[in-house]
């Protein structure tokens, strides 16, 4: 490493950001990047550690120490070409990943963990603004036609990669506008939806074709802006090879007595209409938190996310439950060290204004003429099942309490991809009723049906942005073998 003793000279530096007071009056982006100087510093945190076990928590394996001491010697189109070698689109995750990588840095054991998503961020915002991101088309092609169905970071990602190995690649998404989950999941303020345009602009370049407003298979009614409906035997008739690379959209629901009552709604029922609305599209009807009692029933990301839209459309009060135990402040590094752990995160959304309560389930909705008014709670604690030796949830006697709510958003995950569309193609599914497909070996990525392969949370299950990138690009590399016999697509 350029600074073998950096990690013992120099501390942890956060990237600034917007005042809460401030940011929660408008829908842009409040985190900056790091200036050079202080990337390089951040760079030279990174230790000589022997074994980068960083890498090995990032799913895409990026190359996370070279890219450390290219930053700390300001070398920066080397560290982007280093950065772009293992992931098609470091400014999503460079904003919206978690950072397994970070709780793997050697330096977490007992100190800060290197800043990596900052100096990824840095070094992807520094490409862009340097105009060194550019399309990179095929020398030769193969005459092969790929159809990929699904534009989110997997879909994404496949496409990329195909293309630029020679494919002609097709790329299907069924709402108006590309980017999946990037697009109509994630907030704004969280990403602006210019870092998913430019990149449809630079593969648009490399020859992949973009038809939105298209559903492949029959209609699902979850989030469908679908024009045109495509049968799943046109497009294998058609096509040499066919992606599947949905997202796992079907929601975790409660049914709970008062659930049919108005103003209960899914997050993405919530989220992606605010997305529209930031696009300049007129939404008549819009769910909106203004002036309401909200309370959001998950603990999780989606939930984050509802805390701080409601938050922008200027909520009376926000709450969010969580049925599980609250984590502690501190994860017990020797415990859990390079793995991801468990313990209390407090995300910029929580910091804007939020009540949150933790081993709370949700009983009953009641309401007034036909609208929620009140949610009845009780406080429940998990204890072992003798019988199964499994975790059981059981509710404490007497601890039943009611709470205002004209708004109620669930938050609670997402259970599998929407059924119509596997069922169009007649692919087999796994217990969780994910399509199914293994990962390793021969006829990786490939689905029970011929020619049809299958990545990303469709295959996985809901999971990271960071996580389709990597299944986007492996299961490139399998289409790649499948149609030409071999491939020099990196895994």
């Amino acid at each position: 490493m350029g600074k073998v003793t950096g990690f013992m000279e120099y501390q942890r530096l956060s990237e600034a950001s917007e005042p809460a007071a401030d940011r929660v009056k408008h829908w842009k982006e409040f985190v900056g990047h790091l200036s050079d100087k202080e990337a390089s510093v951040q760079g030279a945190r990174c230790m000589d550690c022997g074994i980068p076990f960083c890498m090995q928590g990032c799913p895409v394996n990026n190359i996370i120490p070279d890219w450390n001491d290219l930053i700390y010697k300001q070398q920066w189109k080397p560290a982007l070409d280093t950065l772009h070698s293992t992931n098609n689109f470091p400014e999503f995750t460079g904003r919206v990943c978690p950072a397994p990588c970070e709780a793997a840095c050697t330096l977490n054991i007992d100190n800060d963990a290197v800043g990596i998503k900052s100096i990824e961020h840095a070094i992807i915002d520094k490409g862009w603004e340097m105009g060194w991101v550019v399309p990179q088309p095929p020398k030769a092609k193969t005459g092969k036609r790929v159809a990929v169905v699904g534009s989110g970071p997997a879909g994404l990602a496949t496409a990329q990669q195909l293309a630029r190995a020679g494919h002609d690649v097709t790329l299907f998404e069924k709402n108006d506008r590309i980017g999946g989950l990037l697009r109509y999941g994630i907030p704004d303020f969280k990403m602006e939806k210019s870092h998913i345009d430019r990149r449809v602009a630079q593969m648009q370049a490399e020859g992949v074709t973009f038809r939105t407003s298209v559903c492949v298979g029959k209609a699902d009614g979850v989030n469908n802006d679908a024009k045109e409906f495509i049968d799943p035997a046109k497009l294998l008739a058609d096509f040499d090879a066919v992606v599947l690379s949905g997202g796992a959209e079907q929601p975790r629901d409660l049914p709970v007595p008062g659930r049919d009552l108005k103003g209960i709604h899914f997050a993405m029922d919530f989220l992606p209409l605010q997305n529209k609305v930031v696009a300049g599209d007129n939404i008549p009807g819009q769910i909106k938190a203004t002036g309401r009692k909200v309370v959001v029933i998950g603990g999780g990301d989606t939930g984050s996310d509802c805390v701080g839209t409601s938050n922008r459309h200027g909520a009376a009060s926000v709450t969010q439950f969580e049925v599980m135990p609250q984590p502690p402040a501190v994860e017990n590094r020797p415990m859990t060290w390079p793995y991801w752990p468990l313990k209390l995160r407090t995300s910029s959304s929580h910091e804007e204004g939020c009540s949150r309560d933790w081993s709370v389930s949700t009983k009953e909705f009641r309401g007034e003429n036909g609208h929620v008014k009140a949610l009845v709670c009780v406080r429940v604690e998990w204890k072992k099942d003798d019988a199964t030796g499994q975790m059981k949830m059981v509710e404490v006697a007497g601890s039943e309490f009611e709470i205002p709510a004209d708004l109620v958003l669930f938050a609670m995950g997402f259970v599998s991809p929407v059924a119509s569309v596997l069922e169009s193609f007649g692919v087999a599914k796994d217990p969780r009723g994910n399509v199914k497909a293994t990962t390793e070996g021969a006829g990786s990525y490939q689905t029970s049906v011929p020619k049809v392969f299958a990545a990303g949370d469709m295959r996985r299950g809901q999971s990271l942005v960071v996580w389709a990138i990597r299944e986007g690009r492996q299961c490139a590399r399998a289409v790649d073998e499948f149609l030409m016999g071999r491939s020099d697509l990196p895994r």
